[in-house]
């Protein structure tokens, strides 16, 4: 690539919910900002396989919900929002964690019951959370932060501070009655809210097949319209952030 910028491609389109125009196919990037993404999702997801490894070793109680694989959608995220806007997330936080200021020591002594963990250990895995980053933790209630993410835009919109919220929550999440309720709710008062569905094709062990009418996520919002893009390519993420 060089030292200056370049332009990468990318190979999967957007898909488009009332909206008329995309992102573009091509995204501008600089060698320096390709490194740093990849540093952040390679100490992601090495630090998502020693968890593993310290959960099936017993040596972390309760449950460990991991975000390997998913990596691309927190960093390409990050590097088209600003820690002025806030997040909040479903159990699978730990890379939040991390891409929020948080160490990789940080959250494993959290996710091992240590007091240099963000809740001295009591919160555990479902628990992270970094108020001083605007970061809102994750929930370990199945969408339960959808009418968080509403709560926190408003207090955005209230401030007029020119930030946004972002709620993510998985395909497992997406029926759930309280995402419809305060999506209602964010569109009538014009909320600076993104809803994010992280759709990695199950709920568990429970298929989007087998639990959603409806597979396509990005038109759920039915009268707020929706994008959907790449999640295993940071740069496509990054755009349509």
């Amino acid at each position: 690539l060089g030292w200056g910028p370049a332009a990468a491609d990318r190979k999967k389109p957007y898909l488009l919910h009332k909206l008329e125009s995309e992102p573009p196919m091509t995204a501008e990037v600089t060698r320096d900002e390709l490194l740093g993404y990849y540093s952040l999702m390679f100490r992601m997801r090495r630090m998502e396989i020693s968890a593993d490894t310290l959960y099936k070793a017993k040596h972390v109680k309760g449950f460990c919900h991991l975000y390997d694989g998913q990596e691309a959608i927190c960093v390409g995220m990050e590097a088209g929002a600003t820690w002025g806007d806030s997040v909040v997330t479903s159990y699978r936080d730990h890379a939040w964690q991390l891409s929020r200021g948080d160490t990789v020591k940080g959250v494993l002594c959290e996710l091992l019951g240590k007091q240099g963990g963000c809740a001295k250990g009591m919160g555990g895995s479902m628990h992270m959370y970094k108020a001083d980053a605007n970061f809102y933790g994750g929930n370990g209630i199945v969408g339960s932060q959808a009418p968080l993410g509403a709560g926190m835009a408003f207090a955005h919109k209230y401030n007029n501070d020119g930030c946004c919220a972002f709620a993510l929550y998985g395909d497992g999440a997406s029926n759930q009655g309280q995402l419809f309720e305060a999506l209602n709710m964010a569109a009538l008062m014009k909320l600076p809210l993104v809803y994010v569905c992280e759709n990695n094709q199950y709920g568990m062990g429970t298929s989007k097949k087998r639990s959603s009418a409806n597979h396509d996520y990005y038109t759920k919002g039915h009268y707020v319209p929706g994008i959907k893009c790449d999640g295993m390519n940071v740069l496509s993420v990054r755009e349509c952030t």
